[in-house]
């Protein structure tokens, strides 16, 4: 599938993939399939999940298991990096990783609520491990940070996972929605299975670093670590055997301690790093800036990822899901966000760009507060279609465009930024973890969500979304203020 899209290289006679090294094809085409498997399962899993056809359930217990599920994922991308660094390597730990979400997406597909939670489980540990490792070999393709390609080849990759994503709910969505929820997950399956193909067929042209264990575990570490993991393996498995044979246990024993967990780990990643003595002052001081903008990215992702959740449990009910009469179904809303992204992003950068050159480029605490407003206006927006619906009356589509739209914007503003900060203000020690730590603050913003809808609370109800809207708002404008506080902590960070 990759010689496709390679092309000869004039001054050397091998074949490239538009300028860049063949392996990228191989990384690109991995990565489109993967996320065609991922954002196809997760456009039908809040759908499935109320559907009268699927598990039945009430829109708040959907809401929370689908926000748990997205905390995981990213939650895991930390083990799942140091899995690569230190056990498998980069390459074996993504052929895994691949498998198991493939396997993950065929247990979905069986007709039992059991074996669909545990398919669950399955898809966030594989996407956990694939997520920093497919990215490690990425840069692995390029003669270091100075490559003047690599810029253009994470560009390329990024392409990738949108056009994986923008495809996934036109298909998976339409089969999963109109012929049968299952068929919907196995074609998940099979998305990945062809991305599995597609890397293993091409991992000769990748470079030999991703076969290498960067540090490896020694004899002591790796009997230490095993005898650990099996440790609070076999406390859960008592525990969640007791509850069962008790007679008390409900999803709620699986999911609260979930939710806690990934509030709780972030704090505890970020006050230990924090508390670091080997840090120098002006690493301290940097990291004391960071927490502003950690904090203010996971009530960004808090309200983001609603869109696959809150917006599409709204959507299913309450929108009239058509274009001058033509019904579609209502995972198709999944798609609006990458398809803008893929013609919004050359226009962000071009900008920014042109911005610079003038010297009136924002800074990125500037870029941050407006991200932050912005995503705090789509909830704004949701308001209108809230009030609209109701008494037989349903809100037009568009109102769930506009709402995508503004969010999609927002994103372009904070998420680029997010990263690039990340790695500026990484102490020396942890800069190989800190992505992980941005990661973390998905797992947060997601997990708030999902503590939420486990408390009861109505998230497509009119109070919340508007103390949501204006968190996100007073958030911003807090960053703003006192931009010139958090701009000394961040030392010679702009």
């Amino acid at each position: 599938m990759a010689s496709s899209l390679t092309k000869d290289s004039p001054s050397s006679g091998e074949k490239t993939f538009f300028g860049h090294p063949r392996g990228l094809a191989t990384l690109f085409m991995t990565e489109m399939w993967e996320r065609f498997s991922y954002y196809g399962m997760r456009a039908l899993l809040p759908l499935y999940l109320i559907a009268p056809g699927g598990l039945d359930m009430k829109p708040a217990t959907a809401t929370a298991i689908y926000s748990v599920y997205l905390s995981l994922v990213y939650l895991l991308a930390m083990p799942g990096g140091w899995f690569g660094d230190r056990v498998w390597g980069p390459r074996k730990t993504v052929a895994i990783a691949g498998g198991i979400i493939m396997f993950g997406h065929l247990t979905l597909a069986l007709p039992s609520e059991g074996t669909f939670f545990a398919g669950l489980g399955l898809v966030a540990i594989g996407s956990g491990l694939l997520k920093s490792n497919i990215s490690t070999m990425v840069g692995h393709l390029y003669d270091g940070p100075d490559d003047p390609r690599r810029d253009g080849g994470f560009t390329i990759f990024y392409m990738g996972i949108n056009m994986g994503a923008f495809a996934a709910p036109l298909i998976i969505g339409t089969v999963g929605e109109n012929v049968n929820w299952h068929l919907g997950f196995a074609l998940a399956a099979l998305g990945m299975g062809l991305g599995v193909i597609q890397f293993l067929f091409g991992t000769r042209h990748l470079n030999e670093r991703s076969l290498v264990v960067p540090k490896p575990l020694s004899k002591d570490e790796r009997a230490s670590t095993l005898r650990k993991s099996m440790i609070w393996l076999g406390i859960a498995a008592v525990f969640y055997i007791g509850t069962v044979v008790t007679g008390v246990y409900t999803l709620n024993w699986l999911l609260v301690p979930i939710t806690l967990a990934g509030l709780v780990i972030p704090v505890v990643v970020l006050v230990r790093i924090k508390r670091d003595k080997e840090l120098s002052a002006t690493e301290q001081s940097k990291m004391s800036g960071y927490i502003w903008f950690f904090v203010a990215a996971a009530i960004f992702w808090m309200i983001y990822d609603q869109g696959g959740s809150t917006l599409a449990i709204f959507a299913e009910s309450s929108a009239e899901n058509s274009v001058f009469g033509w019904d579609f179904p209502v995972s198709w809303y999944q798609s609006v966000n990458p398809v803008l992204i893929m013609a919004l992003a050359p226009v962000f950068a071009a900008f920014w760009l042109a911005l610079n050159r003038r010297g009136k480029e924002p800074s990125t605490i500037v870029k941050f507060s407006s991200g932050l407003v912005l995503i705090g206006t789509s909830f704004f927006v949701f308001l209108m279609p809230l009030t609209i619906a109701g008494d037989g009356y349903k809100a037009a589509a568009m109102w769930m465009v506009a709402i995508y739209f503004i969010q999609t914007v927002a994103e372009l503003t904070l998420s680029p930024v997010g990263l690039s900060v990340t790695t500026k203000m990484a102490p020396a020690k942890y800069a190989s973890q800190m992505m992980g730590v941005w990661f973390l603050a998905v797992t947060a913003g997601d997990c708030t969500t999902g503590l939420l809808s486990l408390a009861g609370v109505e998230l497509n109800g009119t109070g919340v979304v508007a103390m949501e809207a204006t968190l996100a708002v007073v958030a911003g404008i807090a960053i703003f203020m006192y931009r010139g506080k958090v701009k000394q902590l961040m030392g010679n960070v702009r």
